[in-house]
């Protein structure tokens, strides 16, 4: 679906659905450098069973056109103009990595549009390696590289995916690939100077979903995260790393179906 704000085109997947703002909304939020195509496997599930779906391109990746946004507060209040462009009054909110700041901000920033969180891969502060950042500072394929490696286990990047016809590994590279110049480092540099300070406390029912091989936010990290919000569910993946939709697409809709 295509539609506009503030003058710059955007893209959202509804699951392949007619959006309809008077179903149970849920809103997905992609990570760094990524775009919708995350969601593709949740996201049709949600739109055939009764929800509302929304999984946006965030400016300037994807489809969306405008520029990449500076700060994790900056996107969830871009999340909120795209509810209001679409009518949509409360939704369901679950973010992966970056995506998960994003929801976690929304939900505080915006309580009452925020009827559930899920935060997958979730860390809070969310640092960024230097090396990580001057690599993608540069463009350079590097920044590529480490962050995709670092985001599959060992068992993710022999193959193996749940889903037949997936290969792991050279699919979350291609994803980043495919970011317009600039906009990864904006999204890094956004995880790395984000702050948890803005807002209310969350107060909507929570999930935390944690990769117990996860080297980009560690699972003690995602566990720090949901000691903080009341009575958070905790979903621990065994082996399972950082790109839990591809590693672990099957246990990461079981556990959403929980919450959403």
């Amino acid at each position: 679906m295509r539609f506009e704000v503030a003058g710059d085109r955007v893209f959202a997947s509804t699951g392949s659905a007619p959006h309809d703002a008077t179903k149970p909304g849920v809103l997905f939020v992609h990570g760094a450098g990524m775009d919708h195509s995350v969601w593709v496997m949740p996201a049709r599930y949600f739109a055939r069973h009764g929800f509302g779906v929304l999984a946006p391109d965030l400016p300037a990746h994807g489809r969306s056109g405008g520029n990449a946004l500076t700060s994790i507060s900056a996107m969830a209040r871009w999340l909120v103009e795209v509810l209001d462009v679409l009518d949509v009054e409360q939704t369901a909110v679950v973010g992966h990595s970056m995506g998960s700041l994003v929801a976690h901000s929304f939900a505080r920033l915006y309580p009452d549009r925020c009827r559930t969180l899920a935060l997958l891969g979730t860390s809070a502060p969310m640092p960024v390696t230097e090396l990580l950042l001057n690599a993608a500072e540069d463009d350079d394929h590097a920044a590529i590289d480490m962050a995709n490696g670092w985001s599959h286990s060992a068992r993710g990047k022999l193959g193996g995916n749940q889903n037949p016809g997936l290969w792991m590994l050279r699919g979350g590279e291609r994803l980043l690939e495919m970011s317009a110049p600039g906009v990864f480092h904006t999204d890094l540099k956004a995880c790395n100077e984000f702050s948890a300070k803005e807002g209310d406390a969350v107060r909507c029912p929570s999930l935390v979903i944690v990769g117990e091989a996860d080297q980009m936010t560690p699972i003690r990290a995602g566990i720090s995260v949901a000691e903080v919000l009341p009575g958070a569910m905790i979903v621990r993946l065994p082996g399972c790393g950082h790109a839990m939709m591809s590693e672990r697409p099957n246990d990461v809709l079981d556990a959403l179906i929980q919450i959403v």
